[in-house]
């Protein structure tokens, strides 16, 4: 009966992991090789303050979302404590999220860091919500905030 009960419980956890981590692949924003954020090192963001492409042969699967990194020591920084480094909004943009709930993509090069938390946001030649976000920000963050929670429920 032991063993039985022992194997119950490591299947229930291992299923959790499996829907957290499904959960995580259907709601961020990756790419078709499940990479976030096009691919850009998000720990540059932090440490350099700048948007730095990443380079595959630094790569770190975290919970089925895959991150690449300029360096070994990004990476290294990275599995340290992945999750202060995790996009907000599951990196989609900050803005859309907070002003209509929706899933918008991003331009990697528009970003923010504010209370040790990184934001992205959509920018094109005609549209930077980054602008959009600075000027609303305390409201806009508050409306994410929840309607991410309601996303991922």
């Amino acid at each position: 009966m032991n063993k039985l009960f022992i194997l119950f419980i490591f299947s229930f956890f291992l299923c959790h992991a499996y829907s957290q981590e499904s959960l995580r692949t259907k709601h961020f924003n990756i790419n078709s090789k499940t990479v976030a954020v096009s691919g850009y090192d998000v720990v540059s963001y932090f440490t350099q303050n700048k948007a730095v492409e990443g380079d595959k042969k630094f790569s770190v699967t975290a919970e089925g979302v895959l991150y690449y990194f300029s360096s070994q020591a990004n990476k290294d920084l990275f599995l340290k404590n992945w999750r202060n480094y995790e996009p907000q909004y599951g990196g989609w943009c900050a803005y859309a999220m907070g002003y209509s709930g929706q899933k918008v993509e991003i331009d990697p090069e528009t970003f923010k860091v504010v209370d040790g938390k990184l934001y992205l946001f959509y920018h094109s030649w005609t549209n930077n919500t980054l602008t959009k976000w600075n000027k609303d920000e305390r409201n806009l963050k508050a409306k994410a905030d929840t309607n991410w929670k309601n996303i991922v429920r």
